[in-house]
């Protein structure tokens, strides 16, 4: 019998040593902000007129014209306005309900609603082997069909419900600025174990963009449109002009 040369055993399992470097390619993480980023606009105002006519959406939209001035000095902060827009509209309405007019709703706003670069980049993200997912303020009821049509994962604002019916308050906090990085990590764990893409275009996506390596700000936009990006940078963004590099 051959005896193994210990020697050569110990050396083959020595640990690395700290000049020796290892890359290891992180997974990537694409996430893309859904209302106005891969979308013309705003999505979750058109379902409602929608979902419940012309004529009660405009008399229930009436009630807001208060909250609304409120809003707009400074009264009420943009999360409360939109509280009370979903208490307006979804107190007491049937989840499935709900659930049939978000599909109707995805099937008959897809083209007009969509921007087809958008559909394009996520699908290649897709074909990277990426985990994609959108990360939206918009509720989760009303997206999941998008979401399934995109074959992606969603995070979006959670509704209360009880015995099958809305309550017309928010589960949770509006998935916006901070709460979007902390909803991701609630789901996916720490972001720094992913290479984080990220697509965003109002100021409710700063500290999405901010966390991830490489940001691209209102990338799908006309270039008329797109503005200056003026948050935080904490990673490669993508600058309207075509450039690399933060525009603050």
């Amino acid at each position: 019998m051959i005896e193994p040369d210990l020697e050569t055993v110990e050396s083959d399992l020595a640990p690395v040593g700290p000049d020796l470097e290892i890359e290891v390619e992180q997974r990537l993480l694409a996430v893309f902000d859904f209302d106005g980023t891969i979308t013309r606009h705003d999505s979750f105002v058109p379902f409602l007129k929608f979902a419940f006519g012309q004529r009660v959406f405009s008399v229930r939209m009436a009630r807001l014209v208060l909250p609304s001035l409120g809003y707009l000095t400074k009264r009420l902060t943009r999360d409360e306005l939109k509280g009370r827009l979903i208490k307006a509209f979804l107190s007491g309405v049937e989840v499935q309900w709900l659930q049939q007019k978000a599909e109707a709703f995805c099937q008959s706003h897809w083209k007009r609603l969509m921007r087809p670069a958008a559909l394009e980049s996520i699908a290649a993200e897709i074909e990277k082997g990426a985990i994609v997912t959108l990360c939206s303020a918009s509720p989760a009821m009303v997206l999941q069909p998008f979401a399934d049509r995109l074959k992606v994962e969603l995070i979006g604002t959670n509704l209360e419900v009880i015995d099958g019916k809305l309550t017309g308050l928010i589960e949770g906090s509006n998935c916006r600025c901070d709460s979007k990085v902390a909803r991701l990590e609630s789901v996916y764990g720490p972001l720094t174990q992913f290479r984080v893409r990220a697509w965003g275009d109002t100021r409710g996506d700063h500290e999405l963009l901010a966390a991830a390596q490489d940001a691209h700000w209102r990338l799908f936009h006309p270039t008329w449109r797109r503005g200056r990006y003026k948050g935080p940078v904490n990673a490669k963004l993508h600058n309207p002009d075509g450039k690399d590099g933060p525009t603050q």
